[in-house]
Order: structure tokens, then C-alpha cells, then sequence
């Protein structure tokens, strides 16, 4: 099972409508879940401190959703960069040697809290570009759609 959790909700349509087909096809091969956790309100005038409680709390909300045998994947800009071959082979990998579940998961806009970091298995930089975190989500999917084509010898666009 691949289950994506990250915190927020979808607002826009054309993202809703995205992710829902990249999930369909997904499931195809595997069977997926998208699990959204509530976001904390930020403020541009926010302390650090504030910042740290913010990303502290939605990683708790983040956390009760993981399972001490799943294998997570968190997406972090300060994670190693893995392209699409070597996505599909990490899959493969773990479900090979026994986890049945897979998490990718996305934080918060202010980023992540150390226990979550602490919690990744692999940490997943999907680019040195900085992209809207509901954005993230549609390119995870699709990466993992575009995984389980390679992983099934089968054509995918380049």
C-alpha cells in the first residue's frame, strides 16, 4: 500500500482534479490512500518560536498517522535528490524486505518538525526548486505512477 499524508487541504480544482487521476491510475498497481491532516494558520509575523510550535503540532498530526512498520519516505528540501528509476527500485526494495506500507509525507509550509525528520526512513528532495506544498503532492504521485510503469516494463512518456 502507498498511502501520501500531508498536511492541508486542496483548495483548487484543476489540483483536485490532478491528483485524483494520477491516483487513479495509481491504483492499477497498488492500492493508495491520501490522508490530510490539518494545517496550523501562519502569520507573517510569527516568532520563531511560534514557527516551532506550528511545525511541532502539525508533525504530531503527521505522526499519529504513521505506523511504527511503515517505511516513510518525507519529502525535504534538505533530503537526497532520487530520480524516477531509482524511486522504483526503493519501492521494489521495500516491499521486497517486508514493509506492506509506504509513506511519502509532506509538512507544513514552514517545513518540518524534528520528529518527523527523526521518523523518515529516506528523505526525498524532489527538486532544488521550491514548489507550492499542494503542488508536491501531484508531482509525488505522478512519480510514483511513472515508479510502478518502470517497475512494470511498461511504456511512459519521457
Amino acid at each position: 500500500m502507498i498511502r501520501l499524508i500531508a498536511c492541508g487541504k486542496i483548495k483548487e480544482k484543476w489540483m483536485r482534479e490532478g491528483i485524483a487521476e494520477y491516483a487513479k491510475r495509481i491504483q492499477a498497481y497498488e492500492k493508495l490512500e491520501i490522508i490530510e491532516v490539518k494545517d496550523e494558520k501562519t502569520l507573517d509575523t510569527n516568532s520563531e518560536a511560534d514557527n516551532i510550535r506550528v511545525k511541532n503540532t502539525e508533525g504530531e498530526r503527521l505522526l499519529k498517522q504513521i505506523k511504527d512498520d511503515d517505511y516513510v519516505i518525507l519529502l525535504d528540501l534538505a533530503g537526497k535528490e532520487i530520480d524516477s528509476v531509482a524511486l522504483s527500485q526503493k519501492i521494489d526494495q521495500v516491499h521486497t524486505f517486508g514493509k506492506s506500507k509506504i509513506d511519502f509525507v509532506i509538512g507544513g509550509s514552514l517545513g518540518l518538525s524534528e520528529s518527523v525528520i527523526t521518523r523518515a526512513d529516506t528523505r526525498w528532495k524532489i527538486s532544488v526548486n521550491t514548489f507550492p506544498h499542494q503542488l508536491c503532492r501531484m508531482i509525488v504521485l505522478e512519480q510514483v505512477y511513472r515508479a510502478f510503469k518502470i517497475l512494470n516494463h511498461e511504456p511512459y512518456h519521457k
